[in-house]
C-alpha cells in the first residue's frame, strides 16, 4: 500500500468546544422534533467529554513487510485509515498503542495472520487486549504472547492478553476488566467481561445512573427491570426501591451481575436468565418456564419497570406489558424506536422527565431518557 492509498487519522481536521457544542446542539433539536407531538418537560442534556470517552476500540491490522499499524477503513470509499492516535478512545488505549505494536513487530509468530485488535479499558486503570487471528494459535504463541504480556506489565498496564482465532479463545489470565463508576457520591463495582457488552462511554455512564437514581427517588414498592445485562443500572437503582428483579439472557452477562451484586453488596436485587419476551410470557401466563422455579412473581409489588432493550425497541408484547406499570424509566440507544413505541405507551403514559445522554459524540448516534408516569383518570 502506497502513502498515496493511506490516509492518516493525524491528518484529520482539529476539533474544537465549539464544534463539540455545535453538533450536540443538532441532536438537542432533532430530538425535541422527534417527540414534538408530546408534551416535553424541558430537556435534560448530559454532554460528553469531547475526546478520549470511549472504553472500547477495534481495529484492523495492516501488514506491511515486517511492520505493522492499526487502521480503520473510509466508510463511502473504503480507504485505508492508519491510526496512530485515536482521541474518541480513552487514554489508557491511546497510551497502549504504540506500545503494544513496539512488542508485536519483533515477533513473527505474534504478528503472523493477525488481522484485528480489540481493546476493553476502564476508569480504574485495567485493560483487557484480545489479538484476532486467521490461523490456529499453537504453544509458540502462547509463549510469546506471555512473554509479551509480561513486558507490558512491567512497563505499567495493569493487562490481561487474550488470542482468538477459529473456535479458540486462550486467556492468559483473567477475560474480564473490573471498573469503578462514581454515581451521586457512591463507588460501584463492575465486572466487565471481554466481547460482551457494555457501555461504551464510561462518563455518560455515570451520567446516565445519576439520572437514573435521581428520577426514581421517593418510589414506593418494588422494580422490575428488563435486559438488565450486567447489572449496570439494576445494582444503582436498588437503593431506591424495596426490591428489585430482573432479567438478562445472556449467560456472560448474568454471570458478571452476579459478582456486581455480590461486590456491591446489593442485598435485594434477583436476576432471572430469561430474554424480555420470555418473561412477558410468563407474567401473562402464557408459558411456564423452569428457570422461575422458586421465584414467586406474586410477592414483587412492582409499581416501576425499567428497560434499556437493543436498537430495535421493545416488541408489541413487552410494549403491552410495560404499559401495566404506573412508572416506566425507558433508556433508549435508538429514539426513533423509542418514539414508535411511545405511539403505544403514550395512550396511558405522559412524559415526566426527557433526557439526552451524549454517548456517541461526533457521530449521528444518541441515547435518550424519558420517564413515564400513568396518566391521571
Amino acid at each position: 500500500m502506497t502513502q498515496s492509498q493511506r490516509a492518516s487519522a493525524d491528518s484529520q481536521p482539529l476539533r474544537t468546544p465549539a464544534d463539540y457544542q455545535a453538533q450536540l446542539d443538532e441532536k438537542c433539536e432533532r430530538l425535541t422534533r422527534l417527540f414534538a407531538s408530546y408534551p416535553l418537560p424541558k430537556l435534560e442534556v448530559h454532554a460528553s467529554p469531547a475526546e478520549y470517552y470511549r472504553m472500547r476500540a477495534e481495529f484492523r491490522i495492516w501488514h506491511e513487510g515486517d511492520d505493522l499499524f492499526h487502521c480503520m477503513y473510509a466508510p463511502a470509499t473504503r480507504e485505508i485509515i492508519r491510526v496512530d492516535q485515536f482521541p474518541t478512545a480513552s487514554r489508557l488505549i491511546n497510551q497502549l498503542m504504540p506500545v503494544l505494536l513496539e512488542g508485536l513487530r519483533p515477533q513473527p509468530v505474534l504478528r503472523r495472520k493477525l488481522f484485528q485488535i480489540d481493546y476493553l479499558s476502564t476508569q480504574s486503570g485495567q485493560i483487557v487486549v484480545s489479538l484476532l487471528y486467521h490461523r490456529k494459535l499453537e504453544t509458540e504463541w502462547q509463549q510469546a504472547a506471555e512473554a509479551l504480556q509480561a513486558d507490558l506489565r512491567a512497563k505499567g498496564f495493569d493487562l490481561q492478553l487474550i488470542g482468538r482465532a477459529h473456535k479458540q479463545k486462550i486467556c492468559l489470565g483473567n477475560d474480564f476488566v473490573v471498573e469503578q463508576l462514581n454515581v451521586a457520591g457512591r463507588q460501584l463495582t463492575y465486572k466487565q467481561v471481554e466481547n460482551s457488552f457494555t457501555q461504551p462511554n464510561a462518563a455518560i455512564n455515570e451520567q446516565m445512573l445519576g439520572w437514573a437514581l435521581d428520577v426514581t427517588r421517593g418510589s414506593e414498592g418494588d422494580l422490575l427491570e428488563l435486559y438488565c445485562g450486567n447489572g449496570n443500572f439494576s445494582i444503582a437503582l436498588a437503593q431506591n426501591f424495596s426490591k428489585v428483579l430482573a432479567t438478562e439472557i445472556a449467560k456472560p452477562s448474568v454471570d458478571s451481575a452476579q459478582f456486581n451484586i455480590a461486590a456491591n453488596g446489593v442485598d435485594n436485587l434477583i436476576i432471572l436468565r430469561m430474554s424480555a419476551e420470555e418473561f412477558t410470557m410468563a407474567m401473562r401466563g402464557e408459558r411456564e418456564f423452569n428457570r422461575l422455579k422458586g421465584v414467586d412473581l406474586s410477592a414483587y409489588q412492582c409499581n416501576t419497570i425499567f428497560v434499556d432493550p437493543p436498537r430495535a425497541g421493545l416488541d408489541d408484547a413487552t410494549v403491552k406489558l410495560v404499559q401495566d406499570y404506573d412508572n416506566i424509566l425507558y433508556i433508549s440507544c435508538n429514539p426513533e424506536t423509542l418514539q414508535a413505541n411511545m405511539q403505544v405507551l403514550g395512550e396511558t403514559h405522559e412524559i415526566a422527565r426527557f433526557a439526552l445522554f451524549d454517548q456517541f459524540p461526533w457521530t449521528h448516534h444518541m441515547e435518550a431518557g424519558v420517564y413515564l408516569k400513568r396518566k391521571a383518570s
